[in-house]
């Protein structure tokens, strides 16, 4: 069993550690013909880098991607596509004396019980750094997504309490990159900004919410039973260390609705389409996409590393020890987070499109 790869007929493995030497990705069942560049890459990637702002990370990293493979004379060949992007900026001397001390609220502890051995660097293959080699390979499902129509957009719509004004689709487009916090509404955007740098003054860190939408998604998409959409999308989403939570559409704002509230009733457009009044379900019924936009939102936690005095215990010598984290971290994730869960959503969907394409083959042929 490998905990490394994601999806089936559109395969990604990533691999790489914090402070290694590089992070890269191999992503396997790209069609041949697909346009494709570095540009297309650095983009998705540059969304997501450190060091942008007053409130990420001051660990500086270009995030440059390196394609190696798969691609011939700006086209895709159809043959594994690999990409790497270098570590550069790194500092690994504020991890030396916490080698036998797990951090609290990290992986370290469960990553040493598991294996009995770690890069305690930066977290190494724990670290959110390893989300690059998702973007990148998110960059091409993006693509391949868009040739079909079919648009993904992240935005962080809570921070540390603050919520955002609900906004359409238009506005989100508009403003969801326009802010530090990729927030669409303005006004609460501002208001985050200015939290998390009193918290991160503090020595603290402060969680949040990001919704990430998808349209132009066909109906037809995902499988019955354990195969559901939602379930596909649930798993990618918590796949991404921060994230604790997922909901689909009015996720668990339906435990408090009515059925009379929740149910979305259908109606014949001018066109004589079938649509939905209003889209609780959030583009799936059944696990099943109904063409209505698909919307997830992810419960993404405080960043682990704060510089705050924390308790603990020494692995080695078997005792209780108190420790302040140094190094350079995120005092909230959730901005950098918005790139990496668009990632996941596209990869789902090319899977789930490219299944739904083969099936409709099969049914041909029969």
């Amino acid at each position: 069993m490998t905990g490394n790869s994601f999806g089936m007929l559109f395969r990604v493995t990533t691999w790489g550690e914090s402070h290694g030497a590089a992070i890269g990705v191999v992503v396997d069942g790209c069609p041949a013909g697909l346009k494709l560049s570095v540009k297309d890459i650095q983009h998705e990637l540059d969304r997501r880098k450190p060091g942008v702002s007053e409130i990420t990370t001051e660990r500086k990293e270009a995030d440059e991607v390196e394609i190696l493979s798969g691609i011939f004379e700006g086209y895709t060949l159809g043959t594994p596509i690999s990409m790497l992007v270098w570590n550069k900026d790194i500092d690994s001397s504020p991890y030396e004396p916490l080698k036998d001390i797990p951090r609290p609220g990290q992986a370290d502890y469960s990553y040493h019980r598991k294996y009995g051995i770690r890069d305690y660097r930066g977290g190494g293959r724990a670290s959110g750094r390893e989300t690059a080699a998702r973007v990148a390979a998110g960059a091409i499902a993006k693509k391949i997504l868009a040739a079909s129509d079919i648009q993904i957009l992240g935005h962080v719509v809570e921070i540390g309490g603050i919520r955002a004004r609900e906004t359409g689709f238009d506005e989100l487009k508009k403003n969801a990159d326009q802010n530090a916090v990729r927030c669409a509404d303005l006004e609460a955007a501002s208001r985050m900004e200015q939290l998390i740098k009193e918290v991160k003054a503090e020595g603290d860190s402060v969680g949040g919410i990001a919704e990430i939408i998808a349209t132009g998604v066909p109906a037809g998409l995902g499988e019955p039973v354990f195969g559901k959409l939602d379930a596909e999308l649930a798993k990618a989403l918590m796949s991404i260390g921060a994230v604790k939570g997922v909901e689909i559409g009015a996720g668990f704002k339906a435990a408090r609705m009515k059925g009379s509230e929740m149910n979305d009733e259908f109606y014949l457009q001018e066109d004589r389409q079938i649509s939905t009044r209003t889209n609780n379900a959030g583009g799936i019924l059944g696990g099943i996409s109904t063409g209505a936009p698909v919307v997830c939102r992810i419960a993404v936690k405080p960043t682990a590393s704060i510089s705050k005095p924390q308790r603990s215990v020494d692995m080695e010598k078997l005792e209780e020890v108190e420790l302040k984290i140094k190094g350079r971290h995120d005092p909230c994730i959730c901005p950098r987070i918005v790139p990496v869960a668009e990632a996941m959503v596209a990869l789902v969907l090319v899977d789930c499109l490219m299944a739904s394409v083969m099936d409709n083959f099969i049914s041909k042929k029969e």
